[in-house]
């Protein structure tokens, strides 16, 4: 990928070259640190709550925050990068990130120590959602049409690969002190800034105001909502503040989409949606989702708890997954390139579903021997469709509206990520209690003791962000049985999964086929780029 692509102006002036290789490399080093920090601060919170003496619940709003911040902001991330130019706002969120992560690294102890480090993850996720788009319109940007694909499979499948980089990482930095799970970015982001520099890549600022009202309606309703997701477990689903949450989330984007309808300059213009192809790339992404992100919780508690692997196994175990999805991503992005994104999406969302389903199956069977050929199949299916129905809503942007685009697709993603962690989470925790229940209940404890009993167990080995831990105290023939129940519990979890990307599939078939063949012309027509037919 080293030819070289020339930057397009809005005020013509003479095209600067943009080396392909440089960028990807940049971008890649940029959205690297906001990827790993999904994951990576899970591994470290004992040590944090026992350093900081921290919270049970304030170490859960430590991973939170940077969640909820990052579902917030990504659509005004997406605008603002349009409007500043997307290679000023990938350094403006770079920066902003980096900053957070030095100061979360360097919290004080003492009784400041929770509101310091909830605050400083909230920044980190503030930064997180400037820099994304930004940095992924770069590469759109950079890269034309008949391209495009391969290199967003390599961006996707790099930055997927590195989610569940974080556990290792993170297991390998504690050692040391877990305040290098925060410090380890300075040097990457470091290593993304002076890449940016050196690949001579163009600033394309848009003369448009920014639809505040908008992004204040947008992130208010984004927030409440998924916080009223991510607090489900802890507030239980009977809960009013749960719903209130929800609903109102929901309520305050209702009307967000309202204003937008009637504002001439909008956060995010919904008449992208009229465009069949958009509309079912979104859909497809926001079922994928579902499984695609809480995977990776799941399947690292259930290494630990019903496997009996460490943290650091436990990641391996994870990227079993990641031995289907990277050379599903490459395909991918290639069936995009020649075929168009159909034929993969419809592919990798059949592969994926019966993968999961067969992964299910044996899930019971406490051996990786016997279930890694269909984790390899679900991490193919993902792969096979993430870059292709991500590329494909990017090419059909209006105006070449690069960020603000990737801002409504990563804004998808990361709420049906929520949802799926709500929903299957609870699925997963009543499971497991019950089994419990009736196995403690098999073994003499009495039947009014054994709910009590069941709820501390599911608590102390589901682990609500601290990671999972099998308890201690119980003899080894209950502790196995434990297990066993605890596996038991994740199948619906799987099948839940299998589920989403079946709909995914019938998504899937619904894309009308036809694939964007030109690049836009950088008048304001918002019908200037070449659509091929059906593949």
């Amino acid at each position: 990928m080293a030819s070289q692509q020339p930057d397009r102006t809005p005020e013509g002036a003479a095209p600067v070259a943009a080396s392909q290789s440089l960028t990807l490399a940049a971008m890649l080093f940029a959205v690297s640190m906001t990827f790993i920090d999904q994951t990576i601060v899970s591994i470290a919170a004992p040590d944090i709550i026992r350093e900081l003496g921290l919270s049970a619940v304030g170490m859960q709003w430590v991973v939170n925050a940077y969640l909820l911040s990052l579902a917030a902001f990504f659509a005004l991330g997406g605008r603002l990068a349009d409007v500043l130019g997307h290679k000023r706002m990938m350094l403006v969120g770079t920066l902003t990130f980096v900053i957070s992560s030095a100061l979360c690294g360097a919290v004080p102890s003492g009784g400041a120590a929770e509101a310091w480090l909830i605050c400083f993850r909230a920044v980190q996720g503030l930064g997180a959602a400037l820099m994304f788009p930004a940095a992924l319109a770069v590469v759109v940007e950079v890269f034309p049409v008949e391209r495009r694909g391969r290199a967003l499979a390599l961006f996707f499948g790099v930055a997927g690969g590195l989610t569940a980089l974080g556990p290792i990482l993170g297991g390998w930095l504690t050692t040391w002190t877990w305040r290098a799970i925060f410090w380890v970015n300075v040097p990457v982001a470091v290593v993304a800034v002076v890449l940016t520099v050196l690949a001579r890549i163009r600033n394309t600022p848009r003369r448009e105001p920014v639809d505040w009202t908008g992004a204040v309606l947008v992130a208010v309703g984004m927030g409440l909502s998924v916080l009223g997701l991510q607090q489900a477990a802890a507030w239980g689903w009977g809960s009013w503040a749960t719903w209130l949450c929800i609903i109102g989330g929901l309520a305050v984007l209702a009307v967000f989409v309202m204003v937008e309808l009637r504002t001439e300059h909008p956060l995010i213009k919904m008449r992208v949606f009229a465009d069949r192809a958009f509309a079912v790339d979104n859909a497809v992404l926001f079922f994928a989702m579902i499984a695609f992100v809480p995977v990776f919780f799941f399947a690292s508690v259930y290494a630990q708890v019903a496997l009996d692997q460490s943290p650091n196994e436990a990641a391996l175990y994870l990227l079993v997954f990641f031995l289907g999805f990277a050379p599903g991503s490459q395909l991918g992005g290639r069936m995009l390139d020649r075929r168009g994104a159909r034929p993969p999406m419809v592919l990798g969302t059949a592969l994926s579903a019966v993968g999961f389903a067969l992964w299910a199956s044996k899930i019971t069977d406490l051996s990786l021997n016997a279930q890694w050929p269909y984790i390899v199949m679900a991490g193919a299916g993902i792969g096979l469709l993430l870059t292709p129905a991500s590329t494909d809503a990017v090419n059909r942007s209006i105006n070449a509206s690069y960020g603000e685009v990737t801002g409504i697709t990563q804004t998808v993603r990361n709420y049906s990520a929520s949802l799926g962690l709500a929903v299957l989470g609870t699925v997963l925790l009543h499971n497991t209690t019950r089994n419990v229940q009736n196995t403690l209940i098999a073994n003499g404890v009495p039947e009014d003791a054994a709910p009590g009993v069941a709820d501390t167990v599911t608590q102390g080995i589901t682990g609500h962000g601290a990671g999972g831990q099998t308890p201690t105290g119980i003899g080894s023939n209950l502790l196995d049985a434990i297990r066993q129940d605890f596996a038991e519990a994740n199948g619906p979890v799987l099948y839940g999964m299998a589920a989403a990307l079946a709909v995914a599939f019938l998504c899937a078939l619904r894309h009308p086929g036809t694939r964007v063949t030109a690049e836009a012309a950088p008048a304001a027509d918002t019908t200037s780029r070449q659509v091929d037919g059906p593949a």
